[in-house]
Parts: structure tokens; sequence; C-alpha cells
């Protein structure tokens, strides 16, 4: 099916230190036959947002249904980042070894299954364990489509293909939270399980018939566990991939804060309805999607990444520390739009940092891009899954606890960058 996408079929604007090992395959082609590939992997990083943001209106509604306190309602979100975390860990590498396409397939087949009986669990427990299961399943996705983006691209082109699929899977957290607040009209929160089934099939079946494999058998790693070890210890020996890989994480733990604890915020706290919140959920995304294109489209090739990645970092910083002063009271009693407001501009800055955090790490592994994305995906889903039970910790009065993992993470994060990447010592490495 020659539209479905090529082969092999990298950018020859790579990376002067880490050029691409088939670099000579005309970028021409691929961009004329890869446009059906981009919306496909656009859904399959798209899985992940899909499976947390469409279940979060339903949270409260969860927690009454169940019987069960927030903090331990919130843990379902926590197993599944969880899952996501590991199960990207062991994926990864058997994508170097066996190629793309057989363990995405599986993965997704699973996750459809795991999803479908999410819709049946009668206990908060058994609702965790199968988000747990659905999360290592779904890990397939997101880890496999970063592979396949390192595979047929590099460099600067590699920025801007993620940037692209930020507007595609960015999508996701706008409609997400939209469509589990009409299906709650209709429905339990159990109809949201329901639908995310349809659509995993929809994206497996996609899968099947349109995703070619882009990994080659002469590409593909040899060895068994313990070569994949050895390569992910060469990764985490590059102090600079470390940085960029941390730094991304403790930025995604930002992120995944806001995402568990703002039911609770918006609707708890100020009072607001499933849908009102949606609206406000989808509004933020539609903030991250924007900033995301000015980075793909017109900064990425005229300022450094480093230089771009730098300024997210620092807004998403400023953005916490509002936010924890409007928390805490220090402005006296705030409504929900200043809060909102302060949450939009953390969100937007996101745009900024995690393309260009997950394009200068998979820069620096061309070699084995499964592993590399694994480690990405893993620190990122790991930090994330600490922070969510982090922020109901006082429960579901305060926005406090939100706002200070927030901020802890933000200067962590920064911390990470400064501290690792050092990217005054690279000028050459970072003039692409």
């Amino acid at each position: 099916m020659p539209e479905s996408g090529p082969a092999t079929a990298p950018s020859k604007d790579s990376s002067p230190t880490n050029p691409s090992p088939t670099s000579s395959a005309p970028l021409t082609a691929a961009r004329r036959t890869g446009l059906l590939v981009t919306f496909i992997l656009g859904g399959l990083t798209a899985l992940p947002p899909l499976s947390m943001d469409m279940y979060l209106p339903a949270l409260p509604a969860v927690t009454t249904a169940l019987h069960s306190p927030a903090a331990t309602i919130q843990l379902t979100l926590t197993a599944c980042l969880a899952g996501m975390a590991l199960g990207q860990l062991v994926i990864g590498p058997m994508s170097d070894k066996w190629g793309r396409r057989t363990p995405l397939l599986i993965g997704m087949v699973v996750y459809v299954l795991a999803t479908a009986t999410c819709a049946f669990a009668p206990t908060a427990e058994l609702l965790i364990g199968f988000r747990l299961l659905q999360g290592l399943a779904g890990a397939a996705a997101i880890v496999i489509a970063r592979a396949v983006v390192r595979d047929l691209y590099d460099g600067v082109e590699m920025a801007r293909f993620f940037s692209t699929l930020m507007l595609i899977s960015g999508v996701a957290p706008v409609i997400a939270p939209l469509i589990g607040g009409q299906v709650l009209r209709f429905a339990d929160w159990r109809g949201v399980f329901v639908v995310l089934t349809v659509v995993g099939a929809v994206l497996t079946l996609m899968v099947w018939r349109k995703l070619e494999e882009t990994l080659p058998p002469e590409r593909r790693q040899t060895g068994g566990v313990g070569a994949a070890l050895s390569t992910m210890r060469g990764l985490f020996a590059d102090r600079v991939f470390t940085g960029y890989t941390l730094a991304g994480g403790f930025s995604f733990a930002v992120l995944f804060s806001y995402i568990s604890a703002s039911p609770f915020v918006v609707q708890e706290i100020y009072g607001a309805s499933p849908q009102t919140f949606s609206l406000l959920f989808g509004v933020n995304s539609v903030g991250l999607i924007a900033v995301g294109q000015v980075n793909g489209k017109l900064l990425v090739g005229r300022v450094s990444m480093d230089k771009v990645l730098a300024v997210g970092l620092a807004v998403i910083t400023a953005a916490s520390v509002a936010l924890l002063l409007m928390s805490a009271g220090v402005f006296g009693e705030v409504g929900l739009l200043p809060v909102c407001a302060g949450l939009f501009v953390l969100m937007s800055a996101m745009g900024l940092v995690l393309p260009n955090t997950n394009a200068q790490a998979l820069m620096r592994a061309p070699h084995a891009a499964g592993s590399a994305s694994a480690l990405l995906g893993t620190s990122s889903f790991l930090v994330g899954a600490v922070a969510s039970p982090l922020v109901g910790i006082a429960g579901e009065d305060t926005a406090v606890p939100m706002a200070l993992v927030q901020l802890t993470c933000s200067l962590l994060a920064v911390g990470c960058f400064v501290g690792l990447c050092r990217p005054w010592r690279q000028p050459e490495a970072q003039a692409a």
C-alpha cells in the first residue's frame, strides 16, 4: 500500500552531530506520502490524553458511585499513568528489536480489551487494577509513535514534526473533556469507557491497515534483555540526554498535576459544572496547541531550541508562582477567572517545552530510538504518577497542593536543564 507512508524516509536536514543513517532517502517523498501516517501518529500520541482527559469530568461522579474518597479515585489516574510509564520501558526496546508494527498492534488490541473491562469495574480497587492494565497496553501507542518519528526525521525537521503532532494530538485534550461531559448527560461514568473502547478499536484498525513498518531489519537491535539494558545505561550515561529527559519529565509532572487536580479545583472549590470545566479545559488546551504551532512554524530553525525551551520553562515557573500565591490567599479571595488565567498561561507554555525536550533528547539517540523514546516516556509518566496523589493530599477544599507541586516540579525542570544540559557549553550542537 504505497499511499500509507514511507518505510524509511528520514529528513535530509540531519543534525550535524547525529546524522541519520539513511539520510540519502529523499525528504520530498516522505512529505508526499506521509500525510496519512502523520494523522495515524497523531492519533497514537492522542491516546494517552484521551484515556485520561475524557475521564476527568466523571471523577467526582466516580467518587460518589464507588463510595471512595477523592484521593483513592485519583489513583485510577495514577495507575493508568504508571502503567504507561512501565509499559514504555518494555515496549520501546521490543520495537528496536522486532520492529514497530507487531508490538504496536499487540499493545492496541490489549488496550481495547482492558478499556472495555474498565466499564464493568464494580469497585475502586478493581478499577485501579484495570486502569493499570489499560496504561500498560496503551504505552505501545505513544512510545512507538515517537520512535517512528525518529525513524523518519532528524534535526530541525523532527522538531517541526513533533509540533505538527502536537496540533493533531492536541485536539484530544480539547475535545476529550467535552465528550466526557456530554457522555455524562446521557450515561454514567461507565459510558466514558465505552466511548474510549470504540476509539481504541478504530485506531487499531487504522494501524493494521495503513501503517507500514518504518524500521528495516538491518537497523534493528540484536541481543536480548542484557543488550537492551546496556543500551539504556548508555543513554543515561549521556548527561545531556538525561538532562533533557528529566526536564521534560518534570514539566510533564506540572502538566499532570493540573490534569489530576483541576476537576476538583474547578468543580468542587469554585462550583463549576462538568460542562463548564470541560469548556475551560478545552480553552487551555487550545493555548497549548497554538503555542506549539508557533514553536514549530515560526521559531524552530530560526531560534535555538534551547532558547525557546528556556523561555518556556521560565513562563511555567512564573505561572506556578502566581497560582501558589492566589491559592494561598496572598491576594485575598480570588474568583475562578484569575485562577483559570494562570492555568491557561501554564498550559500554553507547555507548547514551547514538550516538543523541544523530545526532539533534543531523541536527536542524541539515532541508534536506539525505541529505547530513547521509552526512557523519555517512562520518566515523564512516572514523575506524573508520583505528582498525581500529592495534589489531593490536603483534601478537596484547597488548591494549594496543586500549585505547590507545580512550582516544585517546574523548579526541578529548570535545574535539570541548566545543570545537566548546559546549553551554553555546546553552541555548535545547538546551532541546528
